[in-house]
């Protein structure tokens, strides 16, 4: 028996101890050496750079299919997939200069191609660099991308907007799992903080077949904060003001990485005290703190890789309800308030084969809402419990098909434990099954999938029939088949085409299927419609892009046809003193799209100008418009690149101009909006000081102090106006 045990151990010490690695050089087209280049595997979570003479190792890689990127500001990046590998691997890399944004490995679709391989057009944007226009919340940073809008309450609560879609038809991932917090509340926002997230990627129109129930209008994918590179240790602070707010986001985080673990640990704090408007009175109540916490650890091998990644997060929100009243620069939330706690945790695993993997992301989130009138008794107390897994086969490659089969699911559960009830006691129930094939040729990629959904929602009854708060009991199940198909060719050497087709489903939520009372952000009495069927839509996507050396355009339309919309409409009743609105159901439409430039004249390399356009359309069946449609946009921002001798790096100077026009294409319930222009400044870049460095950012939002309301805020029905003149500056040190 002693014997078989050693064997054993010495078995699992070689297996563990065999390597397969890559080695090569990175040089530019002149044949020089290129050092710093980041060279990253995804599939692994693990980094090197390139040292002095251009030269990268790799140790510790699967014997199964894998990627490796080759990054490097102001070069083309480049992507390499290795369906087997020998022990001892040669790969040398030459780059080409670029004076775009780098490219991408998009990771919310199937294959994980570069986005310029990609069917799908899909919006990619560092936290980085919607941190360098000054935002104060990671919403806010969303709102810049074409296509991509906000419903805000204050700087505090903001909901994604995507096309026109909000709510739950836009699903929120982070940490590999889908975001369950509530998110169908028009008082709930995202609830993740910008702090140890590295991207964002946006999928804007239906991504059911990825994803499922809730995909329908769109996807936002945050992919978390990359470990060190392997044998390293990072450590870094940073540190934000916002003179309008009076306020402080402190960062602080560590990593470290061998060739086989890895792990790191962030650590944050945002507070903030009431928004002044543009004559300088404050919005009361619109104060907020939050506490945000993630850590990390992970293991990989030439056999499999593994990350667990947990986050906390607590939210202490002020609930404007006066307007402008008392003023104040406290930072301590009066009543109404909100208190938030978010646990989410993650596993992300990828096993490798001969010549394929397996893909398994298991999700556990623990949502705990509670609303607090006048006393620190919560008078509504809600606990969502939220398991899901997804897992996907990538079978080996048959010629130029890749092929994917995957089963997604959920379970959840929703408690409460405060005197209202918002919407009952209930337990959900998903499951999907689903198949993608790539096929690629020449400049030519063709995509297709299948797939297919169950939800089931069951509910408790509670309260008294016939009086408010009273709840039907629910068991209600919803299928749904999906499909997507998308073409990608090159028409000319610098001219993209882009065409997509695909469907996508929702379920109806909770709420609309049980309410039954007063809904207090919006001083209305809803009534749910426990009837309601599958909210189904055909979206058609056409993109356009041309590229070439010193000028890039881009042009998105977009025909989205939903059957089943659900939405309210008054009633004509008054219960409580409040207006009766029952959730209806009508077949709808929405169209638009975006078209954008940038222009990077030759000689001037240091100088960049970029323009977009974003406009959509939302009608019923019966002609008149859908409700909370965001306004045409028009954006532009001059962009300065430059250097001061060795003290002053990466330097960056802009100025953005951004004009939304009136918005009166409305419900019959909203009010039409005005136009307004904001002007906005940014400066930063790297300061250099003998060994040590540091970022730094000075941004001035709103600069002209310009009063205003968005179409979308929903403190617009009392005429409360947005945040006026804001200066942010940031530091950020790596220590």
């Amino acid at each position: 028996m002693k014997k078989l045990i050693i064997a054993l151990i010495l078995g699992f010490t070689s297996f563990l101890s065999a390597q397969n690695s890559v080695s090569g050089t990175i040089t530019n087209l002149e044949n020089k050496p290129l050092s710093n280049v980041s060279v990253y595997a995804p599939e692994l979570h693990k980094g090197t750079t390139t040292d002095e003479n251009g030269k990268y190792d790799f140790k510790n890689l699967p014997n199964g299919s894998f990627r490796l990127t080759f990054t490097f500001v102001g070069y083309t990046t480049q992507s390499k997939t290795f369906n087997k590998l020998l022990k001892e691997n040669t790969l040398d890399i030459t780059l080409t200069e670029s004076i775009f944004e780098m490219d991408e490995v998009v990771v919310s679709t199937p294959f994980n191609k570069l986005q310029s391989q990609n069917v799908m057009k899909v919006e990619h944007e560092s936290i980085k660099t919607l941190q360098q226009k000054g935002t104060s919340t990671l919403i806010e940073g969303l709102a810049t991308i074409p296509g991509v809008s906000q419903i805000s309450t204050g700087t505090s609560i903001g909901k994604p907007v995507i096309r026109g879609l909000s709510g739950n038809r836009v699903l929120v991932y982070s940490q590999g799992v889908r975001i369950e917090n509530q998110q169908f509340g028009d008082e709930h926002g995202l609830g993740l903080n910008d702090a140890g997230i590295e991207s964002v990627e946006v999928i804007k129109g239906p991504a059911s077949l990825l994803y499922g129930s809730d995909a329908l209008g769109g996807v936002l994918y945050f992919n978390p904060e990359k470990f060190a590179d392997a044998n390293t240790f990072k450590a870094n602070f940073s540190q934000k003001y916002f003179t309008n707010t009076q306020g402080s986001n402190s960062s602080i985080g560590l990593k470290t990485s061998t060739d086989n673990w890895k792990f790191l640990v962030r650590g944050s704090f945002n507070t903030h005290s009431d928004y002044k408007i543009a004559d300088g009175d404050r919005v009361t109540n619109t104060r907020y703190n939050e506490t945000d916490f993630k850590t990390g650890i992970g293991y990989s091998n030439s056999s499999f890789s593994s990350v667990l990644r947990y986050n906390y997060n607590k939210l202490d929100l002020g609930m404007p309800e006066d307007g402008i009243g008392a003023q104040s620069s406290s930072k301590n939330t009066m009543f109404p308030r909100q208190g938030i706690f978010n646990h989410l945790l993650s596993l992300n695993n990828v096993i490798f084969f001969e010549n394929s993997k397996l893909d398994l992301d298991l999700g556990y989130i623990a949502n705990d809402r509670s609303e607090f009138e006048d006393s620190n008794n919560a008078s509504l107390h809600m606990k969502l419990n939220t398991f899901n897994y997804n897992a996907k086969y990538h079978f080996p490659k048959l010629g130029k098909i890749e092929t994917i089969l995957g089963v997604q699911g959920m379970h959840q559960t929703n408690a409460n434990f405060g005197e209202e009830y918002l919407i009952p006691d209930a337990t959900t129930n998903d499951i999907g099954v689903f198949g993608t094939a790539n096929y690629e040729w020449k400049n030519s990629v063709v995509q297709a999938g299948l797939r297919f959904d169950n939800r089931n929602i069951t509910s408790e009854a509670h309260g008294i029939e016939g009086e408010e708060g009273y709840f039907l009991p629910l068991d209600r199940s919803f299928d749904s088949f999906n499909a997507s198909l998308g073409y990608k060719t090159k028409l000319a050497e610098p001219l993209t085409l882009r065409l997509n087709v695909a469907s996508g489903f929702r379920a109806p939520n909770l709420a609309e299927l049980t309410s039954n009372g007063v809904h207090e952000g919006t001083n209305r009495y809803e009534i749910g419609n426990a009837e309601l069927k599958t909210e189904q839509n055909v979206q058609t996507d056409l993109n356009l892009e041309y590229k070439n050396t010193h000028f890039e355009f881009f042009i998105n339309g977009f025909y989205n046809h939903v059957n089943n919309y659900i939405y309210t409409s008054p009633t004509g009743e008054v219960r409580d003193d409040n207006d009766v609105f029952a959730y209806i159901q009508n077949n709808a439409k929405l169209y638009g799209g975006e078209v954008g430039l940038h222009f990077h004249p030759h000689p001037l390399d240091w100088l960049h100008f970029e323009t977009s356009f974003e406009t959509v359309t939302g009608k019923k069946q019966n002609g008149d418009y859908l409700p909370l449609i965001p306004a045409n946009n028009w954006n532009n921002t001059l962009r300065t690149e430059f250097k001061i001798k060795n003290w002053f790096e990466e330097g960056y100077a802009s100025l953005n101009v951004s004009s939304t026009f009136n918005q009166s294409n409305v419900s019959g319930f909203e009010t039409a909006s005005n136009g307004y222009t904001l002007v906005n400044l940014g400066f930063g870049g790297t300061v250099k000081l003998g060994k040590h460095a540091f970022d730094v950012n000075l941004n001035g939002n709103n600069l002209f102090d310009k009063k205003y309301i968005a179409h979308l805020s929903r403190l617009k029905t009392d005429g409360i106006p947005n945040i006026g003149r804001n200066i942010v500056l940031g530091v950020n040190f790596n220590l």
